[in-house]
Protein backbone atom coordinates (compact mmCIF):
# COMPACT_ATOMS: atom_id res chain seq x y z
CA UNK A 1 0.00 0.00 0.00
CA UNK A 2 1.35 3.39 -1.02
CA UNK A 3 2.17 5.77 1.83
CA UNK A 4 1.82 9.44 0.80
CA UNK A 5 5.06 11.37 1.13
CA UNK A 6 5.38 14.78 2.70
CA UNK A 7 7.23 16.39 -0.22
CA UNK A 8 4.64 15.43 -2.86
CA UNK A 9 2.98 18.87 -2.90
CA UNK A 10 6.38 20.54 -3.19
CA UNK A 11 7.30 18.35 -6.18
CA UNK A 12 4.04 19.29 -7.89
CA UNK A 13 4.71 22.99 -7.31
CA UNK A 14 8.34 22.78 -8.43
CA UNK A 15 7.22 21.00 -11.60
CA UNK A 16 5.13 24.04 -12.44
CA UNK A 17 8.06 26.41 -11.91
CA UNK A 18 11.10 24.55 -13.31
CA UNK A 19 11.74 22.48 -16.43
CA UNK A 20 13.83 19.97 -14.44
CA UNK A 21 13.13 18.58 -10.96
CA UNK A 22 15.67 16.35 -9.26
CA UNK A 23 14.94 14.28 -6.15
CA UNK A 24 18.03 13.20 -4.21
CA UNK A 25 18.16 10.68 -1.42
CA UNK A 26 19.43 7.32 -0.19
CA UNK A 27 18.59 4.08 -1.90
CA UNK A 28 15.25 2.45 -1.16
CA UNK A 29 13.60 5.47 0.50
CA UNK A 30 10.82 5.60 -2.12
CA UNK A 31 11.96 8.33 -4.54
CA UNK A 32 10.91 6.47 -7.67
CA UNK A 33 7.74 5.11 -6.12
CA UNK A 34 6.64 8.62 -5.16
CA UNK A 35 7.41 10.12 -8.57
CA UNK A 36 5.67 7.28 -10.39
CA UNK A 37 2.67 7.79 -8.11
CA UNK A 38 2.62 11.49 -9.02
CA UNK A 39 3.04 10.74 -12.71
CA UNK A 40 -0.07 8.55 -12.59
CA UNK A 41 -2.06 11.73 -11.91
CA UNK A 42 -0.73 13.50 -15.01
CA UNK A 43 -2.84 13.81 -18.14
CA UNK A 44 0.16 12.90 -20.33
CA UNK A 45 1.85 9.57 -19.67
CA UNK A 46 5.41 10.05 -18.46
CA UNK A 47 8.17 7.84 -19.88
CA UNK A 48 10.20 5.97 -17.27
CA UNK A 49 13.79 4.75 -17.59
CA UNK A 50 16.28 3.56 -15.00
CA UNK A 51 20.00 3.96 -15.55
CA UNK A 52 20.51 0.93 -13.34
CA UNK A 53 19.67 -0.83 -16.63
CA UNK A 54 23.04 -1.25 -18.33
CA UNK A 55 21.61 -0.96 -21.86
CA UNK A 56 19.85 2.33 -21.05
CA UNK A 57 22.97 3.57 -19.28
CA UNK A 58 25.19 2.76 -22.27
CA UNK A 59 22.82 4.62 -24.61
CA UNK A 60 22.70 7.63 -22.27
CA UNK A 61 26.49 7.83 -22.04
CA UNK A 62 27.25 7.30 -25.72
CA UNK A 63 24.36 8.93 -27.60
CA UNK A 64 22.26 11.33 -25.47
CA UNK A 65 20.29 12.55 -28.50
CA UNK A 66 19.17 9.01 -29.37
CA UNK A 67 18.49 8.39 -25.67
CA UNK A 68 15.88 11.16 -25.61
CA UNK A 69 14.40 9.98 -28.88
CA UNK A 70 13.98 6.57 -27.27
CA UNK A 71 12.69 8.03 -24.00
CA UNK A 72 10.83 11.23 -24.96
CA UNK A 73 9.58 13.98 -22.68
CA UNK A 74 7.91 14.08 -20.25
CA UNK A 75 10.33 11.61 -18.71
CA UNK A 76 11.42 10.24 -15.35
CA UNK A 77 15.09 9.23 -15.34
CA UNK A 78 16.15 7.10 -12.38
CA UNK A 79 19.71 7.10 -10.96
CA UNK A 80 20.93 9.98 -13.12
CA UNK A 81 24.39 9.90 -11.46
CA UNK A 82 25.33 6.98 -13.72
CA UNK A 83 25.22 9.15 -16.85
CA UNK A 84 26.44 12.72 -16.22
CA UNK A 85 26.88 12.92 -19.99
CA UNK A 86 23.12 13.62 -20.12
CA UNK A 87 23.36 16.93 -18.27
CA UNK A 88 24.41 19.13 -21.23
CA UNK A 89 21.65 17.64 -23.37
CA UNK A 90 19.11 18.08 -20.56
CA UNK A 91 20.13 21.77 -20.50
CA UNK A 92 19.48 21.99 -24.26
CA UNK A 93 16.05 20.38 -23.87
CA UNK A 94 15.18 22.65 -20.95
CA UNK A 95 16.05 25.72 -23.04
CA UNK A 96 14.36 24.62 -26.26
CA UNK A 97 11.30 22.68 -25.12
CA UNK A 98 10.52 25.06 -22.24
CA UNK A 99 8.17 22.49 -20.74
CA UNK A 100 7.66 22.94 -17.01
CA UNK A 101 8.37 19.70 -15.19
CA UNK A 102 9.22 17.91 -18.41
CA UNK A 103 12.19 16.11 -16.89
CA UNK A 104 12.21 14.42 -13.49
CA UNK A 105 15.47 13.00 -12.20
CA UNK A 106 16.36 10.87 -9.20
CA UNK A 107 19.72 9.96 -7.79
CA UNK A 108 21.32 8.47 -4.70
CA UNK A 109 24.75 10.12 -4.92
CA UNK A 110 23.91 13.73 -4.21
CA UNK A 111 27.27 15.50 -4.28
CA UNK A 112 28.29 13.61 -7.43
CA UNK A 113 25.11 14.82 -9.13
CA UNK A 114 25.22 18.36 -7.80
CA UNK A 115 28.54 18.94 -9.54
CA UNK A 116 26.94 18.13 -12.89
CA UNK A 117 23.88 20.20 -12.08
CA UNK A 118 25.96 23.21 -11.07
CA UNK A 119 27.94 23.08 -14.29
CA UNK A 120 25.06 22.47 -16.69
CA UNK A 121 21.63 23.15 -15.19
CA UNK A 122 21.99 26.24 -13.00
CA UNK A 123 18.68 28.11 -12.92
CA UNK A 124 16.87 25.29 -14.71
CA UNK A 125 16.61 22.64 -12.00
CA UNK A 126 14.98 22.42 -8.60
CA UNK A 127 16.59 19.99 -6.17
CA UNK A 128 14.65 18.29 -3.36
CA UNK A 129 16.14 16.00 -0.72
CA UNK A 130 14.15 12.96 0.32
CA UNK A 131 14.85 10.58 3.19
CA UNK A 132 13.15 7.57 4.69
CA UNK A 133 9.69 7.70 6.18
CA UNK A 134 9.26 10.04 9.10
CA UNK A 135 6.93 9.00 11.89
CA UNK A 136 4.63 11.82 10.71
CA UNK A 137 4.42 10.21 7.26
CA UNK A 138 3.95 6.76 8.73
CA UNK A 139 1.06 7.98 10.90
CA UNK A 140 -0.18 10.31 8.13
CA UNK A 141 -0.24 13.42 10.28
CA UNK A 142 -0.41 16.95 8.79
CA UNK A 143 2.76 18.37 7.25
CA UNK A 144 4.74 20.57 9.63
CA UNK A 145 8.22 21.46 10.75
CA UNK A 146 9.53 20.95 14.24
CA UNK A 147 8.34 23.54 16.72
CA UNK A 148 8.91 24.36 20.39
CA UNK A 149 5.92 26.72 20.46
CA UNK A 150 3.57 25.41 23.16
CA UNK A 151 0.30 26.84 21.73
CA UNK A 152 1.13 25.22 18.37
CA UNK A 153 1.95 21.92 20.07
CA UNK A 154 -1.30 22.05 22.06
CA UNK A 155 -3.21 22.68 18.84
CA UNK A 156 -1.65 19.61 17.25
CA UNK A 157 -2.45 17.48 20.28
CA UNK A 158 -6.04 18.70 20.50
CA UNK A 159 -6.63 17.98 16.80
CA UNK A 160 -6.54 14.27 17.57
CA UNK A 161 -4.49 13.60 14.42
CA UNK A 162 -1.22 12.82 16.17
CA UNK A 163 -0.30 9.48 17.79
CA UNK A 164 0.82 8.78 21.32
CA UNK A 165 4.17 7.03 21.10
CA UNK A 166 5.08 5.15 24.26
CA UNK A 167 8.47 3.63 25.01
CA UNK A 168 7.71 0.25 23.39
CA UNK A 169 6.27 1.85 20.26
CA UNK A 170 9.27 4.18 20.05
CA UNK A 171 11.84 1.39 20.04
CA UNK A 172 9.74 -0.64 17.64
CA UNK A 173 9.80 2.33 15.24
CA UNK A 174 13.56 2.59 15.64
CA UNK A 175 14.11 -1.13 15.07
CA UNK A 176 11.94 -1.22 11.94
CA UNK A 177 13.74 1.81 10.57
CA UNK A 178 12.54 4.36 8.05
CA UNK A 179 12.86 2.48 4.77
CA UNK A 180 9.31 2.05 3.45
CA UNK A 181 9.45 -1.73 3.10
CA UNK A 182 10.51 -2.30 6.70
CA UNK A 183 8.66 0.62 8.32
CA UNK A 184 5.36 -0.35 6.70
CA UNK A 185 5.62 -4.01 7.72
CA UNK A 186 5.86 -5.24 4.12
CA UNK A 187 9.16 -6.91 5.06
CA UNK A 188 9.08 -8.99 8.24
CA UNK A 189 12.61 -10.44 8.19
CA UNK A 190 14.28 -7.14 8.95
CA UNK A 191 17.84 -8.37 9.65
CA UNK A 192 18.00 -10.14 6.28
CA UNK A 193 16.63 -7.08 4.51
CA UNK A 194 19.28 -4.78 5.99
CA UNK A 195 22.03 -7.30 5.29
CA UNK A 196 21.04 -7.29 1.63
CA UNK A 197 20.61 -3.50 1.66
CA UNK A 198 24.18 -2.95 2.80
CA UNK A 199 25.60 -5.60 0.47
CA UNK A 200 23.56 -4.67 -2.60
CA UNK A 201 23.43 -0.89 -2.37
CA UNK A 202 25.71 0.69 0.21
CA UNK A 203 28.84 -1.36 -0.51
CA UNK A 204 28.31 -1.18 -4.25
CA UNK A 205 27.86 2.58 -4.24
CA UNK A 206 30.82 3.19 -2.00
CA UNK A 207 33.01 1.06 -4.27
CA UNK A 208 31.98 3.24 -7.19
CA UNK A 209 32.41 6.56 -5.38
CA UNK A 210 35.52 5.85 -3.32
CA UNK A 211 37.13 3.00 -5.23
CA UNK A 212 37.06 0.75 -2.17
CA UNK A 213 38.16 -2.80 -2.82
CA UNK A 214 38.46 -4.00 0.79
CA UNK A 215 34.79 -4.21 1.69
CA UNK A 216 35.65 -6.00 4.95
CA UNK A 217 37.44 -2.90 6.25
CA UNK A 218 34.59 -0.70 5.12
CA UNK A 219 31.98 -2.93 6.79
CA UNK A 220 33.96 -2.81 10.01
CA UNK A 221 34.22 0.98 9.72
CA UNK A 222 30.47 1.33 9.14
CA UNK A 223 29.74 -0.79 12.21
CA UNK A 224 32.11 1.33 14.30
CA UNK A 225 30.27 4.45 13.17
CA UNK A 226 26.92 2.92 14.06
CA UNK A 227 28.16 2.11 17.57
CA UNK A 228 29.10 5.78 17.93
CA UNK A 229 25.82 7.31 16.76
CA UNK A 230 24.78 10.44 18.69
CA UNK A 231 28.40 10.98 19.73
CA UNK A 232 31.09 13.39 18.67
CA UNK A 233 32.90 12.11 15.60
CA UNK A 234 36.51 11.28 16.40
CA UNK A 235 38.17 10.45 13.08
CA UNK A 236 41.38 9.24 14.66
CA UNK A 237 39.55 6.82 16.94
CA UNK A 238 37.39 5.43 14.12
CA UNK A 239 40.42 5.04 11.86
CA UNK A 240 42.36 3.21 14.55
CA UNK A 241 39.52 0.81 15.33
CA UNK A 242 38.89 0.08 11.64
CA UNK A 243 42.65 -0.20 10.93
CA UNK A 244 42.63 2.45 8.23
CA UNK A 245 44.29 5.85 7.90
CA UNK A 246 42.65 8.99 9.22
CA UNK A 247 42.42 10.58 5.72
CA UNK A 248 40.68 7.39 4.54
CA UNK A 249 38.22 7.62 7.44
CA UNK A 250 37.41 11.23 6.51
CA UNK A 251 36.96 10.25 2.87
CA UNK A 252 34.61 7.40 3.74
CA UNK A 253 32.56 9.65 6.04
CA UNK A 254 32.14 12.14 3.19
CA UNK A 255 30.97 9.38 0.86
CA UNK A 256 28.45 8.13 3.43
CA UNK A 257 27.12 11.67 3.76
CA UNK A 258 26.83 11.88 -0.03
CA UNK A 259 24.88 8.62 -0.07
CA UNK A 260 22.45 9.90 2.55
CA UNK A 261 23.44 7.25 5.10
CA UNK A 262 24.77 9.58 7.80
CA UNK A 263 24.73 13.28 8.58
CA UNK A 264 26.73 15.53 10.87
CA UNK A 265 25.41 18.17 13.24
CA UNK A 266 27.95 20.91 13.72
CA UNK A 267 28.66 22.61 17.05
CA UNK A 268 27.36 26.11 17.49
CA UNK A 269 30.38 28.36 17.69
CA UNK A 270 30.65 31.90 18.98
CA UNK A 271 33.61 34.10 19.76
CA UNK A 272 31.93 34.75 23.09
CA UNK A 273 32.53 31.11 24.03
CA UNK A 274 36.16 30.34 23.24
CA UNK A 275 36.11 27.01 25.05
CA UNK A 276 33.39 25.43 22.92
CA UNK A 277 34.18 22.20 21.11
CA UNK A 278 34.49 22.27 17.32
CA UNK A 279 33.87 18.56 16.69
CA UNK A 280 30.64 17.53 14.87
CA UNK A 281 28.23 14.90 16.15
CA UNK A 282 27.37 11.85 14.07
CA UNK A 283 23.86 10.63 13.27
CA UNK A 284 22.33 8.08 10.90
CA UNK A 285 19.25 8.89 8.85
CA UNK A 286 17.87 5.40 9.55
CA UNK A 287 17.81 3.86 13.04
CA UNK A 288 16.98 0.44 11.61
CA UNK A 289 20.35 0.38 9.88
CA UNK A 290 22.10 1.21 13.15
CA UNK A 291 20.26 -1.61 14.91
CA UNK A 292 21.34 -4.14 12.29
CA UNK A 293 24.94 -2.91 12.21
CA UNK A 294 25.15 -3.13 16.02
CA UNK A 295 23.38 -6.52 16.07
CA UNK A 296 20.38 -5.46 18.12
CA UNK A 297 17.97 -8.10 16.82
CA UNK A 298 14.65 -7.11 18.39
CA UNK A 299 12.89 -3.95 19.66
CA UNK A 300 12.98 -5.40 23.19
CA UNK A 301 16.76 -5.86 23.27
CA UNK A 302 17.18 -2.42 21.74
CA UNK A 303 15.00 -0.83 24.41
CA UNK A 304 16.87 -2.56 27.24
CA UNK A 305 20.34 -2.30 25.70
CA UNK A 306 23.26 -0.08 26.55
CA UNK A 307 22.63 2.10 23.47
CA UNK A 308 18.98 2.92 24.18
CA UNK A 309 19.76 6.56 25.02
CA UNK A 310 21.88 7.01 21.89
CA UNK A 311 19.10 5.48 19.78
CA UNK A 312 16.54 7.82 21.30
CA UNK A 313 18.69 10.84 20.49
CA UNK A 314 19.45 9.64 16.96
CA UNK A 315 15.76 8.96 16.33
CA UNK A 316 14.63 12.39 17.51
CA UNK A 317 17.37 14.31 15.70
CA UNK A 318 16.70 12.43 12.44
CA UNK A 319 12.94 13.11 12.79
CA UNK A 320 13.58 16.82 13.31
CA UNK A 321 15.98 16.83 10.34
CA UNK A 322 13.33 15.20 8.12
CA UNK A 323 10.64 17.65 9.24
CA UNK A 324 12.69 20.47 7.70
CA UNK A 325 13.86 18.52 4.65
CA UNK A 326 10.26 17.49 3.88
CA UNK A 327 9.43 21.18 3.67
CA UNK A 328 12.45 21.82 1.42
CA UNK A 329 14.21 23.71 4.19
CA UNK A 330 17.81 23.37 5.26
CA UNK A 331 17.68 22.02 8.83
CA UNK A 332 18.80 24.92 11.09
CA UNK A 333 20.20 22.56 13.72
CA UNK A 334 23.36 22.74 15.84
CA UNK A 335 24.48 21.36 19.16
CA UNK A 336 26.38 22.79 22.09
CA UNK A 337 29.20 21.32 24.12
CA UNK A 338 32.11 23.02 25.86
CA UNK A 339 35.30 21.75 27.40
CA UNK A 340 33.66 21.70 30.82
CA UNK A 341 31.25 19.13 29.32
CA UNK A 342 28.19 21.36 29.47
CA UNK A 343 26.02 20.06 26.66
CA UNK A 344 22.75 20.80 24.89
CA UNK A 345 21.57 18.10 22.48
CA UNK A 346 20.22 20.50 19.85
CA UNK A 347 20.02 24.19 19.10
CA UNK A 348 17.40 25.29 16.59
CA UNK A 349 18.23 28.67 15.05
CA UNK A 350 15.10 30.43 13.83
CA UNK A 351 13.90 34.02 13.61
CA UNK A 352 17.07 35.35 15.16
CA UNK A 353 16.86 33.17 18.25
CA UNK A 354 18.45 29.96 19.51
CA UNK A 355 16.00 27.38 20.82
CA UNK A 356 17.63 24.75 23.07
CA UNK A 357 16.33 21.17 22.94
CA UNK A 358 17.14 18.24 25.22
CA UNK A 359 16.23 14.65 24.33
CA UNK A 360 15.44 12.23 27.15
CA UNK A 361 14.21 8.67 27.53
CA UNK A 362 11.79 9.76 30.23
CA UNK A 363 8.04 10.16 30.59
CA UNK A 364 8.16 12.76 33.38
CA UNK A 365 11.03 15.18 32.74
CA UNK A 366 12.20 17.54 35.46
CA UNK A 367 13.25 21.19 35.37
CA UNK A 368 16.86 20.40 36.17
CA UNK A 369 17.13 18.79 32.73
CA UNK A 370 17.16 22.33 31.30
CA UNK A 371 19.90 23.61 33.62
CA UNK A 372 22.43 23.93 30.78
CA UNK A 373 20.14 26.19 28.73
CA UNK A 374 21.35 29.25 30.68
CA UNK A 375 24.76 28.97 29.00
CA UNK A 376 23.19 30.41 25.87
CA UNK A 377 22.62 33.73 27.61
CA UNK A 378 26.30 34.51 26.92
CA UNK A 379 25.79 34.40 23.15
CA UNK A 380 25.03 37.25 20.77
CA UNK A 381 21.78 35.68 19.61
CA UNK A 382 19.01 35.79 22.22
CA UNK A 383 17.80 32.53 23.74
CA UNK A 384 14.32 31.52 22.62
CA UNK A 385 11.91 29.05 24.15
CA UNK A 386 13.35 25.59 24.76
CA UNK A 387 11.99 22.08 25.03
CA UNK A 388 12.54 18.57 26.27
CA UNK A 389 11.55 15.91 23.73
CA UNK A 390 10.62 12.77 25.61
CA UNK A 391 8.05 10.01 26.16
CA UNK A 392 5.48 12.21 27.89
CA UNK A 393 1.78 11.74 27.18
CA UNK A 394 0.97 15.36 26.35
CA UNK A 395 2.67 18.68 25.63
CA UNK A 396 2.86 20.72 28.83
CA UNK A 397 4.80 23.73 30.05
CA UNK A 398 7.83 22.80 32.12
CA UNK A 399 8.26 26.42 33.16
CA UNK A 400 7.73 29.84 31.56
CA UNK A 401 10.39 29.31 28.92
CA UNK A 402 10.39 25.55 28.22
CA UNK A 403 7.90 22.97 27.04
CA UNK A 404 7.65 19.19 27.15
CA UNK A 405 7.21 17.67 23.66
CA UNK A 406 5.94 14.09 23.25
CA UNK A 407 7.53 12.02 20.47
CA UNK A 408 4.25 11.83 18.58
CA UNK A 409 4.24 15.60 17.99
CA UNK A 410 7.64 15.74 16.28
Amino acid sequence: MYIPRAIESHIVQLSQDYPVVMVCGPRQVGKTTMLQHLSDRETTKRTYVSLDDTDARYLAKTDPKLFFQTYPLPVLIDEIQYAPELFPYIKLLADTKKTAGGIWLTGSQKYHMIRGVGESLAGRVAVADMYGLSSAELYRTPLHTFSVDLPELLGREQSGKYPHIDVHTAYTLMYHGSLPKTASGEITDIPTYYANYVRTYVERDIRELAGITNTLSFSRFLSFLAARCSQQLNYAECARDAEISEPTAKSWVNVLISLGIIFLVQPYYSNALKRITKTPKLYFHDCGLIAWLCRWLSPETLEAGAMNGAFMENFVVSEIWKSYANNLREPPVWYYRDKERHEINLLIEENGKLHPVEIKKAASPSRDMTASFGILDKLALPRGNGAIVCLADKPVPLDRENAVIPLGLL
